[in-house]
């Protein structure tokens, strides 16, 4: 149970992929301007992120690794991404359809993701069993919603603030994400 704990503490604020790997920082600056924009677009990564995570470490471990064909992982991971997102687009196009008209070009994007590739590489590399891949892949999927939804609350409440013209917009959003990346930076010193 403490190895989960410290899994879920190191994907969600420790190595937090937006804030400390720099992964995924298309859609935390574009689609951080509203707060419902944010919160759908981190559900649907939570998801691909959880499930890439998954169909990656199977297919690495079931079908690359022993057929010695490793030197095709970053293809068969990006088309196992991408089948995952086109599901993500068509279920929310459905089902809330204002949510797929806010989040517009940004949910097709999470297919080039970087961050969802990241965490699928990153749990091959660093050896996590197929439980801790699935856990890990979650996590990170919670890391990105946490701080995408932050982001999007303090823009939100900055779209109301006195701020000089030449500060509003994405000025004031990257220096926001880096006092974030250095606030999230104090959580490195954890021990646990």
């Amino acid at each position: 149970m403490s190895n989960v704990f410290m899994l879920a503490i190191s994907a969600i604020l420790i190595n937090n992929f937006v804030l400390s790997r720099f992964l995924g920082l298309c859609p935390y600056i574009g689609v951080s301007k509203k707060l419902d924009s944010a919160l759908g677009m981190g559900m649907a990564v939570i998801f691909v992120m959880t499930m890439a995570s998954t169909i990656t470490w199977i297919i690495q471990n079931y079908l690359l690794t022993p057929f010695n064909i490793e030197y095709l992982q970053t293809i068969a991971f990006i088309l196992t991404i991408a089948s995952l997102v086109q599901f993500v687009e068509m279920v929310i196009q459905k089902m809330v359809p204002t949510l797929y008209k806010a989040l517009g070009v940004f949910l097709p994007l999470i297919t080039t993701n970087c961050a969802v590739l990241g965490v699928s590489i990153i749990n091959i590399n660093e050896s996590l069993s197929f439980i801790e891949s699935i856990l890990h892949g979650f996590f990170a999927g919670i890391g990105f919603t946490l701080v995408l939804v932050i982001m999007a609350g303090l823009r939100e409440r900055l779209e109301w603030a006195d701020l000089p013209e030449s500060m509003r917009g994405l000025p004031i959003a990257f220096i926001l994400a880096g006092c974030m990346a250095l606030a999230f930076l104090g959580f490195s010193g954890f021990n646990i």
